[in-house]
């Protein structure tokens, strides 16, 4: 949270690598865990001699050196997407295959705040065997321990149940840091290399806080010490096995002085251990599993219910961070999302365009750029908001500068597809707000518009011009839908919304111009409403003002500028509807109570009302409606900290508009908030919906959130995490909210839901004042959320593709063509460069296809002979291996058609990058082939025999059927490479 990457390499975890392989090679019976690779390959890269590299391959052959969970970093649980954290999984597996010909199958999720259900499958299928935590509720984690039951077989997910069930631990009290208190003396124990030192690690190698040193004169005091610790935790276990973990935070920098120490005290104890009763040996993760495994014990089985949200004391709920520092949450997904474009984009153009003129191996550093960053920033200090501003800053801008990588190399790719002149410039832009067309329009602009999704996607782009009179065209130079209105940002510009109709994979070039008479885009005319004084509204004269499209009427009422209710017109069911923006005002004095910061969120009492008067403006044309809504504090200000832009979509005669006309967008402004505020949207209604809410968990699954009532905090204990939905309903409708970015969200009252949307803290206590965690968010933030409402049959059909869709919106750049026209083409070639287009049933998701560049076998043996032999192949990279993955998106019986195993024939699906010659089934990240992956399999009352568990059944030819909720991860390979 505290340091870069850079200055925390050189202040201690350069030196805990160096140190600790020394002192390994020191001592066979010594051992290591060791877990981001972000951190190891900064050290094997620039740090490691060739020496030290030799001893590394050593140790971990002989099992000195383990690597658990060996993603980049480890990710957070709670505000990550289902993609990302595979992502950063299988970036840290390919590495460790790669280099090591080795395999993480053990976890150790130690430090993210509350564990995610997801986890446990995505381990799963990664080939873990076990799995470990360790911050749950305080109150929860007591009771466990009491009754034994820290330790379970997990079934993550309801639709593959007992398929990807795996063995998890959740740590005791103690958690991963060993307890420092010792009776005997008032210096602390244990901890003999001391603290870190920043920036620089000390000249005479004497750290801040040195533990007490090990002597004969204190050795059986110590002795006894440890071992009163280890038979307190083994009393909370079923095994007489104990994980008792040596070290903590930032900790073996200094590892000949950790390691002296330990060997005295752990040969005391077996020396004595027929009066301790104990023996102590020094393990690995795998090394205590394998202990536990071999017990043979029977175990409960834990089913789909997460460990969200998270408090470690009555009045600390850890569910402040589900909103901290909200634009770099955005911008992480959006980078993500760029991301997920940039892959799809590029493997098809090396499939199609072997000969190309693009330095493939360069475009592979500028899309390995943004995957480092995307990886890094899944870290619980990431995309958490817990971390220090300039932190902060080091990931904004590793994602801007990755971000920038990847749209360069999609422009340059569509310039040379094109074969454009040269002299044309391309300056490209992705996302709506970034850029737009320029002044000057003595030039033909195009717009080129790419859909990273594996379906036909219609939707609107949005673009930013200097004109109000403009005509767009396709490739045909037939006219194409579109609307331009004054925007709601700045008075001298316009926005243009284009309707494009795209196929799967795919792009088109639109072609932008001013107008020359004939046709041209629909302008949105603005009325503007007098502004309203909320608390004097008149409830006797409703006046309600309409805003209707095919699928919806939303009526506004006059008297408060105010939503009032929205009629599904299919149904022609009416659910009342309010929104307002409320603050939780939160104490900042430690003296005076429980404070919030990045972590934390502890109101002081109920939320209040933001504003007294609202303006409101209708901007309506024949494809878009726009409800702009200002808050004002008070009837007199003029400036607004709130606003909500609403968007309700018609769409043409002749385009497949279900998902447009279904949605009502809504992007917010926010901020700048005063201090030690914490904004809200709170949506109410009148759906009887026993304050029941559900919200998604990573993107992957629903989880249900019943309201709970406790003694103390249950405001802040009753939020959850949002990734990308959470809804709310009762017997017949339901209302659906879908985020671009992780957000709070709870449901405080019957028929509501609310989501954090902003906060700014400030608090004097002095950890966090150390550290700079106070969190003084000045920033305005600009969320979208998406509003679905309908019956529970109809949202759950569209609600996967719209979260999707709203994931993955169409990447648009632009260009300029000066000089010689191209002639346009004889006959429409959607996306002419791209051959037929990828399209996957409407119950799958294309989750990955990428080019990932690895140099390893995908036969182990093979693999493993090559690095034995020191035959890695150096050199470029390898492009001739595709990465590609298929989620099914619904659980068993969710729907009675959707729900559904779907066959896919893989030939077919890809026939338009090449002709497919080998498929081969792998684990989630790639490292393992199916066939010859066996897990542990732990017993359980439903499943008595232990043994080995296999996973799916495999595809013959090349067709596979995909199963609820199965991710299936191939690697492809094409004729003629």
């Amino acid at each position: 949270y505290l340091f870069f990457f850079q200055e925390s390499m050189h202040a201690y975890a350069a030196n805990v690598y160096t140190s600790v392989v020394e002192e390994l090679v020191k001592g066979k019976q010594r051992k290591f865990i060791a877990v981001e690779q972000e951190f190891f390959r900064l050290w094997w890269d620039a740090v490691a001699t060739d020496r030290y590299k030799q001893q590394v391959h050593q140790l971990l052959q002989e099992g000195q050196l383990e690597f658990v969970i060996g993603g980049q970093v480890m990710h957070d649980e709670a505000v990550t997407l289902i993609d990302d954290q595979i992502l950063q999984l299988t970036e840290g597996h390919g590495f460790l295959y790669e280099t090591f010909g080795i395999r993480p199958q053990f976890s150790w999720h130690v430090d993210p705040f509350g564990a995610s259900a997801t986890t446990p499958t995505l381990f799963a299928l990664a080939g873990f065997n076990a799995h470990l935590i360790s911050r749950i509720d305080y109150d929860l984690k007591a009771d466990m321990q009491k009754n034994k039951k820290l330790q379970f077989v997990w079934q993550g997910s309801p639709s593959l149940s007992e398929g990807q069930e795996i063995f998890t631990h959740v740590m005791d009290q103690y958690s991963y840091c060993t307890p420092s208190q010792i009776p005997f003396s008032n210096r602390s124990g244990f901890y003999w290399n001391g603290i870190a030192a920043f920036p620089d690690p000390p000249k005479d190698g004497v750290y801040p806080n040195m533990s007490l040193p090990v002597t004969d004169a204190n050795i059986h005091l110590y002795a006894q010490t440890m071992v009163a610790n280890i038979k307190e935790r083994a009393a909370w276990f079923r095994t007489s096995d104990v994980l008792w973990p040596w070290g903590c935070d930032k900790q073996f920098f200094n590892a000949s002085v950790q390691y002296s120490n330990m060997d005295l005290l752990l040969d005391y104890i077996n020396k004595h251990s027929d009066e301790f009763g104990v023996t102590v040996q020094y393990a690995t993760v795998g090394d205590y599993f394998q202990a536990v495994y071999s017990r043979n014990l029977t175990w409960e089985i834990r089913d789909s219910q997460d460990f969200l949200p998270y408090s470690t004391e009555p009045f600390q709920a850890w569910t402040g961070f589900y909103t901290s520092r909200s634009t770099l949450k955005g911008i992480a997904r959006k980078a993500s999302s760029l991301l997920y474009a940039g892959e799809s984009f590029f493997t098809q153009y090396v499939r199609k365009h072997p000969a190309s003129s693009i330095c493939k191996c360069g475009a592979l550093k500028q899309l390995q750029s943004l995957r480092w960053a995307v990886s890094e920033v899944q870290h619980h200090d990431g995309i958490t908001g817990t971390e220090s501003p300039k932190v902060k800053d080091m990931y904004m801008n590793n994602l801007m500068y990755g971000m920038f990588n990847v749209k360069k190399l999609m422009a340059s790719i569509i310039f040379d597809m094109n074969n454009a002149k040269k002299n044309g410039e391309v300056y490209s832009s992705v996302y709506v707000k970034d850029s737009g067309i320029p002044g000057a329009m003595d030039v033909d602009h195009y717009v080129v518009v790419y859909n990273p999704l594996a379906w036909n996607i219609t939707t609107f782009v949005t673009v930013s011009v200097s004109h109000l009179a403009m005509s767009v065209y396709d490739e045909l130079g037939h006219p194409v839908p579109a609307q331009v209105q004054i925007s709601a940002e700045s008075h001298s510009t316009y926005d243009l919304y284009i309707l494009v109709a795209i196929s799967g994979l795919s792009y088109r070039k639109y072609n932008v111009k001013p107008l020359n008479g004939k046709q041209s885009a629909f302008i949105g005319r603005s009325v503007k409403y007098k502004q309203k004084d909320i608390t004097r509204a008149d409830q006797q004269s409703r006046q309600l003002l309409p805003v209707v499209n095919n699928c919806y009427q939303v009526l506004f009422d006059q008297n408060t500028n105010l939503m009032h209710s929205i009629t599904e017109r299919e149904t022609n069911q009416t659910v009342q509807l309010t929104q307002e923006f409320l603050e939780y005002h939160v104490n900042g004095d430690v003296m005076k109570g429980p404070i919030s910061d990045n972590y934390l969120f502890a109101p002081n009492a109920s939320a209040v009302p933001v504003s007294k008067a609202v303006g409101l403006e209708v901007v309506s044309g024949n494809l878009m409606t726009e409800i702009r809504q200002y808050f004002y504090s008070n009837v007199t200000s003029q400036d607004y900290i709130y606003a909500v832009y609403t968007r309700m979509y018609t769409v043409p005669e002749g385009y497949d508009g279900k998902l447009l006309c279904h949605r009502i967008e809504q992007e917010y402004s926010v901020g700048p908030l005063e201090l030690n505020r914490e904004a809200v949207l709170r949506t109410s209604t009148n759906l009887n919906t026993r304050q029941l809410l559900y919200t998604d968990s990573n993107g992957y699954q629903i989880q249900k959130r019943p309201f709970k009532a406790y003694v103390n905090n249950t405001v802040a204990r009753n939020y959850y995490p949002m990734v990308q939905t959470a809804y709310i309903e009762d017997d017949t409708t339901r209302l659906m909210l879908l985020a671009e970015r992780a957000h709070g969200v709870s449901s405080q009252g019957n028929g509501q839901v609310e989501v954090m949307l902003h906060r700014r803290l400030w608090n004097n206590l002095q950890w966090d004042l150390n550290y700079s965690l106070t969190l003084n968010d000045s920033s305005v933030v600009r969320p979208v959320i998406w509003l679905i409402l309908g019956t529970k049959a109809v949202t759950n059909i569209l609600y996967r593709t719209s979260g999707l869709a709203l994931e993955h919106r169409p990447v648009v750049m632009f260009g300029a063509l000066s000089g010689d026209k191209p002639k346009p083409p004889r006959q429409l070639q959607q996306n002419s460069a791209h051959g037929s287009p990828v399209t996957v049933p409407p119950n799958l998701h294309l989750q990955t296809l990428s080019i990932p560049g690895w140099r390893y076998s995908s036969n182990h043996a093979e693999q493993v002979h090559s690095i034995r032999m020191g035959k890695q192949k150096q050199g470029d990279a390898d492009f001739s291996r595709v990465l590609l993955r298929i989620r099914h998106l619904y659980e068993v019986g969710e729907d009675p058609v959707l729900s559904q195993p779907v066959m896919v024939n893989l030939k077919s699906l890809l026939k338009g990058l090449g002709s497919v010659m080998v498929v081969e089934e792998r684990s989630l990240t790639g490292t393992w082939d199916v066939n010859t992956l066996k897990r542990w399999k732990w017993k359980t009352a439903q499943y008595p025999s232990k043994g080995l568990s296999n996973s799916t059944e495999t595809s013959e030819n090349c067709i596979v059927t995909v199963h609820p909720k199965e991710i299936r991860t191939f690697f492809v390979y094409f004729q003629g490479q």
